[in-house]
Formats: structure tokens, C-alpha cells, sequence
């Protein structure tokens, strides 16, 4: 199937101008401490409060001002600027990294990885006296809260988390890496390596053959796999995946999943997993090389999983399309720059 891929940026960033604005329904994730805890989440979180949830507002945000940077023709790119123009200011973002300085804990650490992502994104727009720069500064003290309350939790992790679900340790180290290369924070990088390689690099023999659980929408043995693919070199990955991973590709081959009700949000995440699988195949094919004898299978299982993924961002279920345009929009990028190519 030939997907023209970058196009459905646009698509997916108007499921996030649709989102973006929807104050319900809403999950609310947090510990009430008092009885002033228990508010409207846009008076708790003035920016993030609709898309479902606090994290999916912040990828939101992130998807909006991707559209802006790679798509800038399209029409719905002048929606996306307008949006962020709306949302990305001083203020309401003061409040909300003071509720993430009050409430360390809160979305640890996926939410806050996006948050770092989300500063990334607007660090690579290339306008320094238009609109994205302002957008950048305003992100600053939600960056800066979202790192400390990040560095000060793997400080204390004594074991990574292997789900396939928000607390995957990979997924957000990946992210943070990106982060940390993109601002050329040197020291986040190394600790990101450190941790990597202390929580992933001795790991052994994956089992496959357990995953997918029911509401995944990440592989802990995947999502492992791609973020050593991110920091070691061919060599030492292929060292690494031959330990790890030794039949993915030779014997074992993955099978994009199939969601039974997509109007239920957990299930749904079986959607994110076939695009998450799509991205993170792809990396890990591309560290192989193109001379490994496992490149071409694992290829072929990433196009399966890319071109079942993005499937699900035509759906009208906003139990999925909430966030999947995210997924979906991260995937594309992905696929285009792959790690390793």
C-alpha cells in the first residue's frame, strides 16, 4: 500500500484542533490534598484542559505546531497558528508549571515527556522574531518544571517500568533524548544514556510472545528496543538486539492488532500500538542495516503496522482520535528521518 504519508499531517492535526477546545468529556488524574483540589480542569489547568486529558492537550499542542513547521502552505496550518496563538501564553502557562512544581508526581512520566517534547518541537521552528518564538519562550517554566520533576523521579527509580501503557520507561526516555538533543541540553542526554544503558543494556531475550496486552499502545520490548537503537551505534546495537531480540525478523514476525470497539478508550490504545510498532520497527530495521538478514522482514512488518495504524485517524470514535493524530503525525516524521538511516 503506497501511503502518501506526509499529507495526513494535516489530517491529523485537525483531530487536535478539534480536541484541543473540548472541555468533555474529561479524565481528571490527580491526588486531592484539599478541598480547593477539586476544581474544573480549566481552572486547575487553564492550557491543558480539554482533549480527554491533561497529556493528550500537551501532545496536542505538540501535533498543532508540527503542522505549522512541516506544512506551513496548508490551510489548516493558518487554524494551527491561530490556535497556539490562543493557547501558548505567558500566564496560563505560569499556572500551569506551578501545578506541576506543587504536585511532582503528576503525569510521570508520559505527560511530562511530552511536555519536553512539545518544547522541542517549537525549538526547531525556524522564525526567531515570529510567532514560534514567542510560543517558545512562553513554554519555558513548563519545560523547566517538567525536566526537574523527570530528573528528580529517575534520580529514585531503582527499576524501569516495562508496561506497554503511560509509565513506559523507554518511551519516555526516548523522548527525552530527542528533547535533550534538540536544545542541546548535554547534561540530560548523558543522563538519559546512563539510565538506558543501566535499565536496558544487559537485558536479555524479550518475550515476544507475551505482548501485545489488551490495552496496550506500546511494546516494553519494542519500545526498549528503539530507544537503544537511538543511543548506541550499528555495532553495538546489533550486539545488543541479538541478545535481546535474537528471532524478530528470522522466526518471529508481528501482526498489526485489530481493535473490537474503538468507542472504548482502552481498548482503542490497540490502535496507538500499530503505530507506535510502525515507528519503532522502522528504527530498529534502519540500525540493522540494509545487509542484515533480518532488515527486509522487519521492514515489511513496520509498513504492515504503518499502513494499519493510520487507518485509525479516519474513524469518527473520539475515544481514539483524541490522540491517535499524535501517534499517527509522530510515526510520519519518523518514518521519513528513521534512526540510523
Amino acid at each position: 500500500m503506497d501511503v502518501p504519508m506526509h499529507d495526513a499531517i494535516p489530517r491529523c492535526a485537525l483531530l487536535a484542533l478539534e480536541g484541543i477546545p473540548r472541555p468533555y468529556p474529561y479524565h481528571l488524574a490527580q491526588v486531592l490534598e484539599e478541598a480547593d483540589d477539586l476544581a474544573a480542569p480549566s481552572e486547575l489547568t487553564p492550557v491543558f484542559a480539554g482533549c480527554f486529558d491533561w497529556h493528550s492537550a500537551v501532545h496536542g499542542h505538540w501535533l498543532l505546531a508540527t503542522c505549522v513547521r512541516t506544512c506551513p502552505d496548508e490551510p489548516v496550518a493558518a487554524r494551527c497558528r491561530t490556535m497556539l496563538d490562543e493557547q501558548l501564553r505567558v500566564e496560563p502557562l505560569l499556572v500551569e508549571a506551578a501545578h506541576l512544581r506543587r504536585r511532582p508526581a503528576f503525569e510521570r512520566p508520559y505527560g511530562l515527556a511530552w511536555a519536553l517534547a512539545l518544547a522541542a518541537e517549537l525549538e526547531r521552528h525556524d522564525d526567531p522574531d515570529g510567532d514560534a518564538r514567542s510560543w517558545r519562550e512562553a513554554v519555558r517554566p513548563l519545560e523547566e518544571a517538567s525536566w526537574v520533576n523527570l530528573r528528580t523521579w529517575l534520580g529514585k527509580l531503582t527499576e524501569p517500568m516495562r508496561t506497554g501503557t503511560h509509565n513506559q520507561t523507554a518511551f519516555a526516555l526516548a523522548l527525552v533524548h530527542d528533547w535533550a538533543v534538540t536544545v542541546g541540553n548535554d547534561a540530560a542526554r548523558e543522563l538519559v544514556r546512563e539510565r538506558a544503558e543501566s535499565d536496558f543494556g544487559e537485558d536479555h531475550d524479550y518475550p515476544l510472545h507475551l505482548e501485545p496486552g489488551g490495552e496496550d499502545f506500546l511494546s516494553p520490548s519494542l519500545g526498549a528496543a528503539w530507544l537503544m537503537a537511538l543511543l548506541r551505534d550499528r555495532s553495538g546495537f546489533i550486539t545488543w538486539f541479538e541478545r535481546t531480540l535474537p528471532e524478530l525478523g528470522a522466526a518471529v514476525e508481528l501482526s498489526p492488532v485489530t481493535v473490537a470497539d474503538r468507542s472504548d478508550g482502552r481498548l482503542a490504545h490497540l490502535d496507538g500500538l500499530n503505530l507506535s510498532r510502525a515507528w519503532m520497527l522502522r528504527s530498529i530495521a534502519c540500525r540493522l542495516g540494509d545487509t542484515d538478514h533480518r532488515h527486509m522482514a522487519i521492514e515489511r512488518m513496520a509498513a504492515a503496522h504503518r499502513d494499519h495504524g493510520l487507518e485509525s485517524i479516519e474513524t469518527n470514535e473520539y475515544a481514539g482520535t483524541h490522540w491517535l493524530g499524535t501517534f499517527a503525525a509522530w510515526m510520519i516524521l519518523h518514518w521519513e528521518r528513521p534512526v540510523g538511516s
